[in-house]
C-alpha cells in the first residue's frame, strides 16, 4: 500500500464521519449508520464524560481535517515512500473521545503498523472505524494484554504513568507524553466575543483535555463580570451529574478551606498558582508586569500545551481555537511523523 492509497484511506474515513454528522447516507449502507449509533450510544453508557455533544464535537473536528488537501499539505514535507514497515505500539489516553486518534493517523500514514493499547474510556469508536475500511489484521492489531514485538512507542498519560512508561520502554525509541496544562493570558480588553470563544477553549469536553485552559493570568483588579457573562451559556452542564458532583465537592472544599473564589452557581473561579484545576473550576493569578510573565512561563514551558491571548507570546493560539490544531501541530510540539520515520 504506497502513500497515496494510504492518503485515500484517511479521506474516506474523514467523508464517513462527514456523511454522519449531515445524516448523508445515500452511499454508505444503511446498516452501518446503525451500527455506528451503536457504538456512539454504547460509548456514552461506560462514560458518562463521553456526552452525545461532545462525541460530536471531535467527530467533526476530524471530519473537517481528514481531506485530501489538508492531508497533503501536511504531509508534503515528509518522504513517505521508502521506508520500511515497523511495529509501533500506542498507548492512548481516554480523556477526551479518540484523543490518540492523531497518533494512530501519522503511524498509519507513515506505513508502520499499529499495536494500541486503548483506554478502557473509549474502546470503541476506533475499532469501528478501522473495521469499516477493511485495514489489514497485521496494519491494526488491538492489545489487551502485554505488548510484544514492536519497535516504537507511542504513550499517552499522567506524570505517574511516564514513570513507569519511561522505565518499561527504556530501550525502545519512545514519545512518552505527561500531564499537560492550557493557560490563558488577558489584558483586561477582550471583546465579548474574545471571552465568548474562550469560554468553550475552557468547557468544550467539560474542561478533561491537554488543551483545555485551565489557569488564567489576568491583570490585577480584573473584573470577572464580564468572563461570567460568557460562559453562562454552558450552565447546562451542572445537570450532568458528573459535572454537578464535582461541582459540589470542589465548592464545599473551598468553603470549608476559606478559599477566595467567585461562584455562578455551575463555575468556580479561583485564586491559585496551580496550572492544573479541578472539573468546574478554573484558577486565575493576578500579574502586574508582562514580561515578568513571560519569564515564569517560560520556566513553566514543559507543562503547558497552549497559550491563548491576544498578547503575542510564542506559540500562542487566538481565542476557541485550543481544540482545533491543524494537523502539523503536534502534542507537545514533539513531530510524531519525523519520530516515525527515524525507526
Amino acid at each position: 500500500m504506497n502513500i497515496n492509497q494510504r492518503i485515500e484511506i484517511i479521506c474516506k474515513i474523514g467523508k464517513f464521519l462527514k456523511n454522519y454528522l449531515d445524516e448523508k447516507y445515500d452511499n454508505i449502507k444503511d446498516h452501518k449508520l446503525a451500527e455506528f449509533e451503536k457504538v456512539i450510544i454504547k460509548t456514552q453508557s461506560i462514560n458518562p464524560w463521553f456526552t452525545e455533544e461532545n462525541i460530536k464535537v471531535n467527530l467533526t473536528y476530524w471530519s473537517e481535517k481528514l481531506t485530501k488537501t489538508n492531508l497533503k499539505q501536511w504531509l508534503n514535507k515528509y518522504d513517505l515512500n521508502n521506508n520500511s514497515r515497523k511495529n509501533i505500539a500506542i498507548i492512548m489516553a481516554g480523556n477526551i473521545p479518540l484523543v490518540g486518534f492523531h497518533d494512530f493517523i501519522c503511524v498509519f500514514l507513515s506505513g508502520h503498523n499499529s499495536i494500541i493499547k486503548l483506554s478502557n474510556s473509549d474502546k470503541f469508536i476506533l475499532p469501528f472505524l478501522t473495521d469499516l475500511f477493511n485495514l489489514d489484521s497485521d496494519r491494526v492489531v488491538y492489545l489487551d494484554n502485554m505488548l510484544k514485538n514492536y519497535h516504537g512507542v507511542i504513550a499517552t498519560g499522567s506524570d505517574n504513568t511516564s514513570r513507569y512508561f519511561e522505565y518499561y520502554f527504556k530501550n525502545k525509541k519512545s514519545i512518552i507524553r505527561k500531564n499537560r496544562n492550557s493557560i490563558a493570558i488577558l489584558n483586561g480588553e477582550e471583546s465579548d466575543c474574545d471571552l465568548k470563544s474562550l469560554s468553550h477553549d475552557i468547557l468544550t469536553y467539560f474542561g478533561l483535555g491537554c488543551r483545555n485552559v485551565s489557569k488564567l493570568y489576568v491583570p490585577r483588579n480584573y473584573n470577572f463580570d464580564s468572563f461570567f457573562n460568557s460562559i453562562f451559556s454552558y450552565k447546562e452542564l451542572i445537570n450532568n451529574h458528573k459535572y454537578a458532583n464535582n461541582y459540589d465537592y470542589n465548592k464545599a472544599i473551598y468553603l470549608m478551606s476559606e478559599y477566595k473564589f467567585l461562584d455562578n452557581g455551575f463555575f468556580i473561579v479561583k485564586e491559585g498558582e496551580e496550572m492544573h484545576s479541578p472539573i468546574s473550576t478554573i484558577n486565575y493569578e493576578y500579574y502586574d508586569n508582562i514580561s515578568l510573565l513571560r519569564e515564569k512561563i517560560n520556566q513553566h514551558e514543559d507543562k503547558i500545551q497552549c497559550i491563548v491571548s491576544n498578547i503575542e507570546f510564542k506559540g500562542k493560539v487566538d481565542f476557541g481555537e485550543t481544540q482545533n490544531p491543524s494537523l502539523n501541530q503536534y502534542a507537545d510540539n514533539i513531530d510524531v511523523m519525523n519520530f516515525l520515520l527515524t525507526i
